[in-house]
């Protein structure tokens, strides 16, 4: 794609349509959410202000998809979770704290799938691993679970929650550990 300046410029107009300036096409909220997942950058500008509103797309583009499969990824109790913090003051830890999170886990998700398929090679099996998903999932609620920890005002099961939480917390190191053993022992 042609880019501008080094970053890929779409334009949206009050039509809501938007145009790709590098491309010199009209695009999708689907056609970005495919240019996010390939890694390609871009910044989405108002076409009457020049505002930068790439957020407010981003979070459109994850509304839909969203609503649009019956597979979320954000979950009720994260997504109330998250609207506690608006106005608090952990509000300006959250994002980074978020970023982090989610960059460490694309790590650990990519550590895991280069074991598998060193340990399998690259067939579709090891694409479809169950103990993947499993992992995915487990990770999953670590990061509710670490989210919750930010709460300044814990709910009164919370200390209940929080005994669940490290027996969670230590299946999991148990299910790595057996998983790590398994993969070393091929």
């Amino acid at each position: 794609m042609a880019k501008n300046e080094g970053q890929i410029v779409i334009k949206k107009y009050a039509n809501r349509r938007l145009y790709n300036t590098g491309t010199s096409t009209y695009v999708t909220l689907e056609d970005l959410a495919e240019m996010v997942k390939k890694g390609e950058d871009f910044t989405v500008q108002d076409a009457k202000s020049g505002d930068d509103i790439t957020h407010s797309v981003l979070t459109q583009i994850i509304f839909e998809q969203e609503s649009k499969t019956g597979n979320t990824l954000l979950p009720i109790s994260f997504l109330r979770q998250l609207i506690t913090y608006y106005g608090d003051q952990m509000q300006m830890v959250v994002p980074s704290f978020l970023e982090h999170s989610m960059r460490a886990f694309t790590e650990q998700q990519s550590q895991m799938r280069e074991q598998v398929t060193r340990a399998f090679g690259d067939t579709p099996l090891t694409k479809n691993l169950q103990m993947v998903e499993e992992q995915v999932r487990r990770n999953t609620e670590m990061f509710q679970q670490a989210m919750q920890m930010f709460s300044p005002f814990p709910a009164p099961a919370a200390k209940e929650g929080r005994k669940a939480e490290a027996k969670d917390i230590d299946e999991l190191k148990e299910q790595l550990r057996a998983l790590q053993t398994k993969l070393d022992s091929l």
